[in-house]
């Protein structure tokens, strides 16, 4: 496995109503996990935010069934939720992961870098998106 020596930071879209969550998520979480929900925040900061009903289909959301492959070539299927949600053996992660923030508002095609909580860099393309299905 090769090192990545530079961050990978590709466009971001967001639909607004996830923003906002995510947004409260983030300032929330600065006391539990300072680290964490400032990467969040920093991610939502530079994410173009448009009309849910405007949000492009393929883009990752809260809810959104995504197939990944990391830079060791593993490839992996999840479902980005809420950290109430999280059930890591039923392949739903939580959005307040390092992988999780790496995952929102990022299309099929788009790679990104992240960090894991030994600050060790990764990186990881999206395969496909699945829209989350609405109960």
């Amino acid at each position: 496995m090769t090192e990545i020596r530079r961050d990978l930071t590709p466009a971001l879209t967001l639909g607004k109503s996830d923003h906002a969550k995510l947004y409260a998520l983030g300032e929330a979480g600065l006391d539990r996990t300072p680290d964490l929900a400032e990467t969040l925040l920093t991610e939502l900061d530079r994410a173009k935010v448009v009309a849910d009903d405007k949000l492009p289909e393929g883009v990752v959301r809260m809810g959104s069934r995504v197939a990944y492959q990391t830079n060791s070539g593993t490839e992996q299927t999840v479902t980005l939720v809420y950290p109430v949600d999280a059930d890591i053996e039923q392949g739903r992660i939580s959005v307040m992961t390092p992988i999780g923030v790496a995952l929102v508002g990022l299309k099929a095609g788009q790679s990104i870098t992240w960090r894991d909580r030994a600050d060790k860099r990764h990186k990881l393309t999206i395969l496909s998106v699945e829209a989350p299905v609405l109960a």
